[in-house]
């Protein structure tokens, strides 16, 4: 199974990709962070999303907008842009905090992923901008 996003909040934000990761639970792991792990799988395509991000979870569910809110060409739109503004900020460390964007994200507008992994990535995306105050570009994320 390919991995298009693993993302991995301990001591920064890991983002992972590239054909089967396994993340492995450490003993210095809190249960918190078990809990706010979100994983979505497209069985069908090969692809999942893997997030880690204490508050994530609990956010998505009581702050982002329900699944079906927004069609999946929106959703598909926003995350092009804002993983491309990711992606740059991973190749210059210097000018962004390296411990936020560490690793790029395999995102290809040419593939369907499907509604629930574009669902959960543009809301970690929106997660991301506002809890840690970053502007990814094109867009203002809001709620």
């Amino acid at each position: 199974m390919k991995t298009i996003v693993s993302i991995l909040l301990i001591s920064g934000l890991i983002w992972s990709c590239g054909p089967s990761h396994t993340l492995a639970n450490s003993n210095s792991e809190s249960n918190a962070t078990e809990q706010d792990t979100v994983r979505i799988a497209n069985d069908n395509l090969e692809y999942e999303i893997i997030i880690i991000d204490p508050g994530f979870h609990t956010w998505l569910q009581t702050v982002a907008r329900p699944e079906g809110y927004y069609s999946q060409p929106y959703l598909e739109s926003r995350n092009r842009v804002w993983v491309t503004e990711w992606n740059s900020r991973v190749l210059q460390p210097y000018a962004y905090n390296p411990n936020l964007y560490e690793m790029q994200i395999d995102y290809d507008p040419n593939i369907d992923y499907g509604y629930e992994v574009n669902y959960k990535l543009f809301n970690y995306l929106v997660y991301f901008q506002l809890h840690y105050k970053q502007r990814l570009g094109g867009f203002v994320a809001r709620i």
